[in-house]
Parts: structure tokens; C-alpha cells; sequence
């Protein structure tokens, strides 16, 4: 609640696998939340539980286009950001329409969030480092990234994104919050999005072929889903001056392999490893350096990776991932 009232918020891209456990827990804590989708990677599924409570709201609309009139004209406290394919191949399949996600999607969410005097949160990306040479990555690295690459779209389009935002936030039109996401893993990954939690656990599953790009040994750093979401809620809630982005992520780093083990491991799975070429720009070392979190939010993430597989396993187990994946086949409008 907000001086006695109940908060106003806004997700843009609430209908994605991080956005819907994000409008879950945003109602738990007594909000009343409008869901803005265009359904691109967003899936109805994710929905179900939300659309039983009387404090959801569900807009379709993608965020390239301006607005609705009448959704400018609406009062909210809080705008969160999270509009845009997050897996390579997706974000890739039309890299015009994810670069314009980022910049002019996040541009007509700004000017909502100037029109209305609300708070600002965008979900940038680990992917901001490139294929990073420091190692761990902190938030003053300003990054190795091809910009003319096949990931630039994304890449490039969420730097740009963090550039509008800061601009915003200079001119104090706009009071801003910028998170850089790393791997993110949990209940309503699509096993079709082309993560490579997703892709594991659910070749591992189905007892196909393991595809390993490269040799393996790359590290990613993987956050479990309820810690993301608290990250990013401590993240907007924070009151003090403007602290600049921060990473939000878990920096425990494991290989591609370690991974692939632990998953082998956790299923009695019988699946063949078998590999693949790396994709080009394909980073080979990912771990957020956490420290600034810590500091000024007083957030660390509270799930280790066995125990976020076993919820995700068991989701994808009970067969909720394959619904998803083929229930959502008619749709085609973007999310994060």
C-alpha cells in the first residue's frame, strides 16, 4: 500500500516467464497490476492464476507501437520493463523488431511513466558485458560487444535502452531503476526457447540428445526465478539517490557441462551428450560480481542450483512446459 492506498503497477511483459512470477508475487504484496503483452514469447499459461484475482489486468499491445490513448491516461506508481525476447534465438528471429523493442518500446514506457510521475524499472542484460574480459563482471565495465553481430539487436538494443533511462533520469523527468539480469531459471521456462536450463532439462526428459554448444567449458551463472524477482522488487523499491545499474544475479559459476551433469544426475536420464558448434559472439565466461546488490539493497540470492532444478524439473515433469509449448503455438505478437 501506498500512503494507505493500493500501489498501481504496470508490466510490460508480464505475460513472459519472468514476468508473470513477477505480477504474481507484485499482487501478493497487495498491488493491483495491468499487464501489457503482445504475446511474441509471452504465453496465456502463465497467466492462469493471475487472471483469477480481481487486482489483474491483461492489455495486449506491443510496446514498438505508441501506446493506447487510454492507457496514457491512466495513473501508476510503478512501470517495470521487462518487454523483450530474452533467448538468442528468439531475439534474433526478427532482430529489427527486438532492437525496436528496446529503444522505442522503452521510450513510449518512459513517457508513460513521465505522464503519470511513476517509478521506473528496466531489465537490462548481463548481455550489456558482451563476451566479456573482465572477469567477474561489475556494473562500471562497459563491455566487449560486437555491434554489427547477430546479437547485436538485443546487445545494443538493451544499452541503448540503459541510455534512454539515464538520460530520463539526468533531465529528472523520469526516476529510474536499471537491472542487469544473468541467467535466469525456473517453472515456465519454454522448453522451445532455446535456454539452455530449458534445453537441458527437457531433452534430459524426453531422453533425446543433449546439444552442447562448443566444448562446455563456457560458465554461466544461473539465478534462480523467485531470487530474480525479489532483486528486482528491492531494486524499485530502493529510496535512495540514483545508484546506477546493478547486476542481479547469482555468482556462482558453473560450466555447461557441470550443468549438463547435474541435470543427467537429478533425472536418471540416459541421454547422449552431443556437440555443437559455438554460435558466433557466443560468451565463454558469464558471472555477475553481486557486490554493489549486497550493498546497497541488501540482496543476495537464497537458492542454490540444485534446489531451483528440483522445482523446474518437477514443473517440467508434471508436463507444464510441453502444455506451454504447444498450447502456445497460436500466438505470435513479444515479451520478455
Amino acid at each position: 500500500m501506498k500512503n494507505g492506498r493500493q500501489k498501481q503497477i504496470l508490466v510490460a511483459g508480464g505475460a513472459g516467464f519472468l514476468g508473470s512470477h513477477l505480477c504474481e508475487r507484485l499482487i501478493e504484496e497487495g498491488a493491483r497490476v495491468v499487464c501489457l503483452d503482445n504475446f511474441l514469447t509471452g504465453k496465456p499459461e502463465n497467466l492462469r492464476r493471475l487472471e483469477l484475482s480481481a487486482d489483474f489486468e491483461l492489455i495486449e499491445h506491443d510496446i514498438v507501437e505508441p501506446l493506447p490513448a487510454k492507457l496514457m491516461k491512466r495513473r501508476f506508481d510503478r512501470v517495470y520493463n521487462l518487454a523483450c525476447a530474452a533467448s538468442p534465438p528468439l531475439y534474433q528471429a526478427d532482430p529489427e523488431h527486438t532492437l525496436m523493442t528496446n529503444v522505442l518500446g522503452t521510450r513510449h514506457l518512459l513517457k508513460l511513466a513521465e505522464a503519470c510521475g511513476a517509478r521506473f524499472l528496466l531489465t537490462s542484460t548481463s548481455e550489456v558485458y558482451g563476451d566479456p574480459h573482465a572477469h567477474p563482471q561489475v556494473e562500471s565495465y562497459w563491455g566487449n560487444v560486437n555491434c554489427t553481430g547477430p546479437r547485436a539487436c538485443y546487445d545494443e538494443g538493451k544499452r541503448a535502452a540503459e541510455t534512454l533511462c539515464f538520460d530520463y533520469d539526468r533531465l529528472k523527468k523520469v526516476e529510474v531503476r536499471v537491472a542487469r539480469i544473468f541467467n535466469t531459471y525456473g517453472p515456465r521456462l519454454s522448453p522451445d526457447d532455446g535456454r539452455v536450463v530449458s534445453n537441458v532439462v527437457s531433452q534430459a526428459l524426453a531422453g533425446d540428445d543433449i546439444t552442447v554448444f562448443g566444448d562446455g567449458s563456457q560458465t554461466r551463472s544461473f539465478c534462480y526465478v523467485d531470487d530474480q524477482v525479489d532483486g528486482l522488487m528491492k531494486l524499485m523499491e530502493f529510496d535512495g539517490a540514483q545508484p546506477g545499474p546493478i547486476n542481479i544475479g547469482n555468482p556462482v559459476e558453473r560450466t555447461i557441462l557441470e550443468l549438463v551433469d547435474l541435470v543427467l544426475a537429478m533425472t536418471g536420464s540416459n541421454s547422449e551428450v552431443i556437440f555443437q558448434p559455438l554460435p558466433v559472439d557466443d560468451p565463454k565466461r558469464r558471472r555477475p560480481d553481486i557486490s554493489k546488490a549486497e550493498r546497497v539493497l541488501g540482496w543476495t540470492p537464497q537458492t542454490d542450483l540444485e534446489q531451483g532444478l528440483r522445482s523446474t524439473i518437477a514443473w517440467f515433469e508434471a508436463g507444464e512446459g510441453l502444455a506451454a509449448s504447444t498450447r502456445g503455438g497460436d500466438k505470435a505478437l513479444l515479451t520478455a
